[in-house]
């Protein structure tokens, strides 16, 4: 039994981001993960694409089912901590490469054979495993992680889902972070979000406004400035 399940989309960039910042505070306070399949592509389902979301949205989110299908063969043949090690190579391949986000063609290449094998070999695994692509026989197992994650918060969120301490702890939707933070404000916010999660009467926390993930797929680069907002409200020029 893991101490934090994390439900991914790996083409989810804000899950990404979460999942880099979890990744931080695991070495810190020497937690375990259990990294788990939440699809979008299947929570969205019975939506119109084409009235409901921008156009790149049915490709890529296409190309994470496509991509947990073969997560959940890597999980199947060689183990649950595999899954962490894919998902660590998929991310850095999907989102710490320059791409052009908007360009529908470009997201949907994620869920081909061209952009998972190198990604398989990054993690050590077989490149056989991207033959899962196309083998919709994973779904149901996909759909039943998916509908477990989304009974932990209900039904009106999406990726990432973290449920900490299983099987009877606290779980939550994100939180949706769009940059990483440094080592200690990592363990900070950690203890902000659990301080708050562990109140049972606590239901939400939201705003809409946010800023692009700061990633290179998203055009932010080391070389570029932007503005970081420090732990007392106030700002400072940084390289993002």
């Amino acid at each position: 039994m893991a101490d934090i399940n994390f439900y991914f989309d790996p083409t989810c960039p804000f899950a990404w981001l979460t999942s880099k910042w979890v990744r931080m505070v695991q070495v810190q306070r020497d937690y375990s993960v259990d990294w788990r399949f939440i699809s979008l592509r299947l929570l969205n389902a019975h939506v119109d694409y084409d009235t409901h979301f921008p156009p790149e949205y049915e490709a890529s989110h296409t190309a994470g089912l496509r991509l947990l299908r073969v997560a959940a063969r890597t999980r199947a043949e060689h183990g649950r901590e595999a899954v962490g090690t894919l998902y660590a190579a998929l991310g850095e391949h999907a989102f710490e490469r320059e791409l052009v986000p908007d360009d529908a063609a470009s997201v949907g290449r994620r869920g081909t054979p061209e952009f998972v094998c190198p990604a398989l070999a990054d993690a050590g695994l077989p490149t056989e495993l991207a033959d899962a692509l196309d083998d919709s026989g994973w779904d149901a197992q996909l759909k039943a992680e998916t509908d477990e994650a989304l009974a932990l918060t209900g039904r009106d969120v999406g990726t990432p889902i973290l449920h900490f301490e299983p099987p009877d702890g606290f779980a939550f939707f994100g939180p949706v972070i769009s940059r990483l933070p440094n080592e200690q404000q990592a363990a900070q916010l950690w203890d902000h979000v659990i301080g708050l999660a562990r109140f049972p009467g606590f239901a939400e926390l939201k705003r809409s406004r946010r800023e692009l993930p700061q990633l290179p797929a998203f055009g932010v680069g080391s070389d570029q400035i932007g503005i970081q907002q420090d732990w007392h409200g106030g700002s400072r020029r940084l390289k993002s």
